[in-house]
């Protein structure tokens, strides 16, 4: 049997496999008989980001979940979280993303939600999977007269424009406050700009026209650089940038310094600490999360525990844990308070509360956290065998660690959604920190390339 789930759905090139709409025909005929059962007719609802090739799998999943007996509610493009949040409100049986988050347009993926709007557990996407491979959904399709129906829903941008603003203390309010929105010509570029609006906020949105390609091109969460220049000359008080499915928040202060998901988690976590809302005193971050984000925890009194790369092991290690607060340095943060799932927007909500609460602008509320030099490299691979396997690879690591000794760090990992090794290096100068990495990426190209 293959494998189509990675660390965040099924994810590829679009019209090539996994991304065909063959197998996005399967993928909705299999997730609607894992969630069939007598005497119910389940309803299943459908929302995606700007890409082009969205309508094509869009269309593949109404089919296969309408082949199976089950309704399909469509709810067009909408940030992913705003789609967990329509499949617990709607009370749907589950909620499908069709999204390759941050990747460039030619990608796509799909990502699956429960009723309660957390992303399925490994074992129901094995479910999945093992009905796909089967070979034998044709035999478990209904009569002609109980075949499902496919709706299209029309409000759900505006209920959860309203979900969100809820999450903002409102004892505040953003009137008198510039903020500049980078929308990644992606599923954020109405929602976003609405939301802060309804707030009170003079909101200037950036990459706010998608069609269909332009997604993530030079700009979102991976590149703010346009951001920054544009919050400095409008001098406003704050601007974020998203990623193309909307659950990643990357922000710039007033001065155009970038602050990483880190800082953004050290400064809400301090608020909610003061607040008595950091329950067991407990943030969960990943092993990429920088060291200054331990260090600065520590002086917080704050615990922390670190899981692997991925949202979905941050939240199953919150759950697991009892944590309120957790994220990962890229931008994707979950208030478990607020939502079951990252959301870029609640994260801009909570840092905008933390300015207001304390009447200080974000530069001196980043100051909580002192970020160590860090270097990330992505080398794309052929393969991907296990690393320790090859000599030369394990050689190279265990040099620049033992160089590094007790001053910074090696991270070096697959990529769970493409043909990738990422190599990141923290060290005592940023010099030092690019030398060793570029030297460990040298490694991999040789051999992996």
């Amino acid at each position: 049997m293959g494998k189509l789930f990675g660390t965040d759905g099924v994810r590829g090139v679009a019209n090539e496999y996994p991304m065909s709409a063959e197998m996005a025909l399967n993928i909705g005929r299999a997730t609607a008989c894992l969630f069939k059962r007598k005497g119910h007719i389940p309803r299943i609802i459908i929302g995606k980001d700007t890409r082009i090739s969205g309508y094509m799998l869009e269309n593949a999943l109404v089919s296969g979940i309408c082949s199976m007996g089950v309704n399909a509610l469509l709810v067009g493009p909408l940030p992913t979280p705003g789609i967990a949040f329509a499949t617990n409100s709607m009370r749907a049986d589950a909620g499908i993303v069709i999204s390759a988050s941050h990747n460039p347009f030619q990608d796509n993926g799909i990502k699956i939600f429960s009723s309660e709007g957390f992303k399925l557990p490994d074992e129901k996407e094995l479910e999945i999977e093992q009905l796909i491979f089967s070979n034998n959904m044709h035999t478990l399709h209904p009569s002609p007269s109980e075949l499902g129906k496919a709706y299209r829903i029309e409000d759900t941008r505006g209920r959860y424009i309203v979900f969100v603003k809820n999450t903002f203390p409102k004892e505040y309010t953003l009137e008198g406050t510039t903020v500049v929105l980078d929308c990644a010509h992606g599923a954020t570029y109405r929602v976003a700009p609405e939301t802060f609006f309804e707030l009170g906020a003079d909101v200037t949105s950036l990459f706010d026209e998608p069609n269909g390609e332009n997604i993530n091109a030079s700009c979102g969460s991976q590149h703010p650089e346009t951001l920054a220049e544009e919050v400095v000359k409008r001098k406003a008080d704050v601007g974020f940038a998203f990623d193309g499915d909307g659950d990643r928040c990357i922000a710039v202060d007033e001065k155009g310094a970038l602050l990483t998901g880190d800082q953004l988690m050290a400064i809400c976590a301090r608020e909610m600490k003061e607040e008595g809302k950091l329950n067991n005193n407990l943030l969960v971050c990943t092993v990429m999360s920088n060291i200054g984000l331990g260090i600065a925890l520590k002086e917080l009194g704050i615990e922390h525990i670190t899981t692997k790369v991925g949202d979905r092991y941050v939240l199953e290690e919150m759950q697991a844990k009892g944590a309120s607060i957790g994220g990962e340095d890229s931008g994707h943060l979950i208030f478990l308070e607020h939502h079951t799932t990252g959301d870029g927007i609640i994260t801009a909500l909570q840092v905008l509360a933390a300015m207001k609460k304390r009447q200080r602008p974000l530069s001196e509320l980043a100051q909580v956290m002192t970020v160590f030099p860090q270097k990330l490299i992505n080398v794309e691979v052929k393969t991907k065998p296990e690393l320790s396997t090859v000599p030369e690879i394990r050689e190279v690591i265990r040099d620049v660690e033992e160089q590094l000794g007790d001053k910074g760090r090696v991270l070096v990992r697959y990529s769970g959604t493409q043909p990738m090794c990422r190599v990141m290096v923290e060290g005592p100068t940023r010099k030092d920190t690019e030398r060793y990495c570029r030297q460990i990426a040298n490694v991999l190209r040789e051999k992996l390339s």
